[in-house]
Formats: structure tokens, sequence, C-alpha cells
């Protein structure tokens, strides 16, 4: 039964139980599971087990031929244009922690628009603004400011920054912004505990909120995820795709969308907590496709070129690429203002030249702003 809110689905949902019972499934179950169709916890249980671990070649198989049954052989680039580093929160695992040592700034919105020039000239129209977590120095206001320098260059504005009223998303959407990435980072109460020590994203339930905040207020396209390598995987993993599937019944005017991102060294963070390995990370991204596969699949920079490429096979469907992690990284780069370190150093066209002699079509640009009403 669909709860009135998520937390409500959240709270009854015994996903530690779901966790035990993925540990314990056989081949039987896999195979079950493979020839199965919907988005049920136990099915996705079943495909994240360690019993599926040994039929990840049938578990790729069929997540791919799902993919460019509902992509195509598509890949949609977007950049990540980061606005500010200030940060009032203390999250061990992020470089713009507020104890962190960085260099701290934020950008003016004539220096945002120079900075964006530069991913023009790459030929992104889809951008995602990013910032740290401090409301008097990066709110609706600036934000918006922000966006409608911007609008009438690019196809898609994204916003990835600290959680948003209702009211505040409304304006935001207004000013142009079509899609919201906001990460959980990890649905284990107590390891989010564990790791966010102060500020306002110590509070977990106005997080889990945001989603549906978000899209009652217009936004067309909402990112959810974990950050994997906080707490054990399976778990996180189990979470997202209730959220997600969730949000798809729930939110149903809105695309959905779950990113896959792997914790990676930052000035003053902490080494992963519960490790992912690589095929772990593969394994995931089969399940989330063959129990999601209207949902696209978002992997950014963190990951190293050849798991990228070998990923895109699995479900991937946005890639990040030539990515910056501090403000004003594109047209200064300054290492000591980042806020993790990027694993896949390739520019953006290199990218599309290795993805279309795989065989993809790379696309920049795929929608009109004028098409939604933000034109």
């Amino acid at each position: 039964m669909l709860g009135r809110t998520f937390q409500e689905s959240f709270d009854r949902a015994d996903l530690a139980g779901w966790r035990e019972r993925s540990l314990s499934c056989t081949a039987d179950d896999v195979s079950r599971a493979l020839n199965g169709q919907g988005a049920t916890l136990g099915r996705f249980a079943a495909l994240i087990s360690p019993a599926a671990a040994q039929q990840l070649e049938q578990l790729a198989t069929r997540a791919h031929a799902l993919t460019v049954q509902r992509f195509g052989r598509v890949l949609q680039m977007y950049a990540p244009l980061y606005l500010s580093n200030e940060c009032i929160d203390t999250c061990t695992y992020c470089g713009f922690s507020r104890e962190s040592g960085i260099r701290r700034l934020t950008l003016s919105p004539m220096r945002v628009e120079s900075e964006a020039e530069v991913l023009l000239r790459e030929g992104f129209r889809h951008v995602l603004l990013v910032s740290g977590e401090h409301p008097r120095i990066v709110n609706a206001g600036y934000l918006s400011e922000c966006v409608r320098r911007l609008r009438k260059r690019f196809a898609s504005i994204s916003i990835e920054v600290a959680p948003q009223y209702e009211d505040a998303y409304r304006e935001l959407v207004q000013a142009g912004v079509d899609s919201l990435a906001v990460y959980q980072e990890t649905y284990d109460r107590d390891v989010y505990d564990q790791v966010h020590l102060g500020g306002r994203k110590k509070n977990f339930d106005w997080r889990l909120e945001t989603p549906e905040r978000a899209a009652r207020a217009g936004m067309k396209r909402i990112g959810i995820g974990a950050l994997l390598g906080l707490a054990d995987w399976r778990y996180d993993a189990l979470a997202t795709m209730l959220h997600a599937d969730w949000l798809q019944r729930a939110c149903w005017r809105t695309q959905i969308s779950v990113s896959v991102p792997r914790l990676r060294t930052a000035e003053g963070a902490i080494e992963s907590l519960n490790p992912v390995t690589d095929v772990d990370l593969a394994q995931y991204v089969c399940a989330l496709r063959i129990c999601l596969p209207d949902a696209g699949i978002v992997l950014s920079t963190r990951e190293r070129e050849s798991l990228r490429d070998g990923l895109v096979k699995l479900g991937v469907t946005q890639l990040s690429a030539g990515s910056r992690t501090e403000p004003g990284g594109y047209e200064e780069p300054d290492h000591e203002a980042e806020q993790f370190d990027v694993a896949d150093h390739r520019s953006s066209r290199e990218v599309a030249a290795t993805l279309v002699a795989m065989g993809y079509e790379v696309v920049w640009k795929d929608w009109e702003a004028s098409l939604h009403g933000t034109a």
C-alpha cells in the first residue's frame, strides 16, 4: 500500500530484513527475479544478492536489452557548474564541510555566466548548478538570479543545492529550473547521524521529504540516490529502490532518475566506511535498470574512465564529463577549493568520441525550454 508520504512507506519498510533476505537468496531466486516483472523489493533484493553476483553476465544482458529498448543507444551529456563551496554543515565525507580548510568562494551571477560560457563552448546544453549548503549566501534569490542569466542559453538547468521549502522551489521553477538532484547520502539513520555532525543537514527527515516538496512545486525531473560507501550498500540500494518506485507512482508527472555515486577522496574527509567494489556497483546498476526500466541512471566523473565506459552498456543514460568540482574551476582551476577528486579526467570531447566509437549517440540537447514553459 502506497503511503501518503514516502516517510510513511520508508518507516514501515523492514529494509534491514530485506537486506538479510538478499544475503540468503539462492541461484533459483535470482533466476525467478530475472524472469519476473515489476519493481518489488523482493525481486530487487534477489538481483543485488551475493548469488546474483555469480550471474552478473545474465544480469548485464538483461539490463542492456532493457536500456536499448527504453532509451535506445543514446547518452545525454551534462556538466556540473559549482556556484559556491561555502557550507554551514559538518559532514565527515565532504570536502566542503564547515571544518574543512579549503579556500572558500562564492561566484557572482556575472562570474557564473562566465563559467557557463566555457561549458557552452564545449557543447553542453544541460547544466547542473551545485553548491555547498549555506542558506544565507546561496538562497532562492541568488539561485534565481543565476538561473535567469543562463536559461536562454541552456536547454535544461538542474540544481543540486541545500533542500528548500516548497515556495522556494516554485520560485526556482518559475526562474527556469526544471530538474532537482537531492541525495539522501545514506538511508541508514544511524550512519546518517554518525557522518552528519552539525548543521541543517543533520535533519534526516527534512532531507527525505525534499523530492516531494519539489514535485509539488512543479519540478519536471528529480534525481535521488545514496552516496555508496557510507552504509552497507545493499541497505542503501534497497532504500533507493523503494524511494524511486514510490516517487514514480506518487509523483507520476515527474521523471525520476537515480544516481550511483561512490565516496571519493576529499580534503579532510573520511575513508569509505563500507567499501563498494566495481562488481558491486555494476550489479547495482543492472538491478536498477531491470526493476526500474524507465528511470534515468546517472553516472558522474567520480568513477574512472574504463569503468564508466563499461557501465554505459549496463543501463546508464546520463553522463557528466570534463567536470570541475570547485567554484570557478572551468576558468581558473583550483584544487584547494574542490569538493572531491574526480577520477575520469577526459575532456567532454574525448568522452563523446569514445561513446560514438562504442556505437552510441551523444545528445547535448534534447528539448527546448519553450516546450515546458520556462523560455
